[in-house]
């Protein structure tokens, strides 16, 4: 009997170390954009390629199981797309990655109809990134907004 006791509180503390290392505090990644380019020619619809710097602050590493995302033009969905297969960010690292995206012709030819038939200095661009990490840790999410300058400056 005793060591039935014994052995279920030795379970019970073994269980309870185990999930105090889920609640150690989680610290979000920074997620930055780094470059936006055309891919090289391909066969189908033309691909972008888009950089992302992935900033770990955390002790454990990041498992990322895939990622969301799309890009709107003045309200416009210009690309859209999922990533299954990206790498795990180690602890207290930063690395590189890059994505593809297909362009959304619709979305695209409403913008372009939007800027031939209206004057503009300026664009607005919105950037939405999900991050699912693997586990028990939760989604990362990014959003990035700001504005592209259309006119030339002196």
């Amino acid at each position: 009997m005793k060591t039935l006791r014994m052995t279920l509180v030795l379970a019970m503390l073994m269980l309870l170390t185990a999930c105090a290392s889920w609640l150690n505090p989680y610290e979000q990644p920074d997620i930055n954009i780094t470059s936006f380019s055309i891919a090289p020619a391909s066969e189908g619809s033309p691909e972008l390629l888009i950089g992302l710097q992935i900033v770990n602050p955390n002790s454990r590493a990041l498992p990322i199981q895939g990622m969301a995302y799309h890009v709107d033009i003045d309200g416009h969905r210009i690309l859209s797309g999922a990533e299954p297969n990206l790498p795990e960010i180690a602890a207290y690292s930063t690395q590189d990655i890059t994505i593809r995206a297909t362009p959304d012709l619709l979305g695209s030819a409403r913008l372009l109809n939007e800027f031939f038939s209206q004057r503009r200095d300026s664009v607005n661009y919105t950037f939405n990134a999900r991050f699912d990490l693997s586990g028990l840790m939760p989604d990362v999410t990014m959003e990035e907004t700001g504005e592209f300058s259309l006119s030339q400056q002196p």
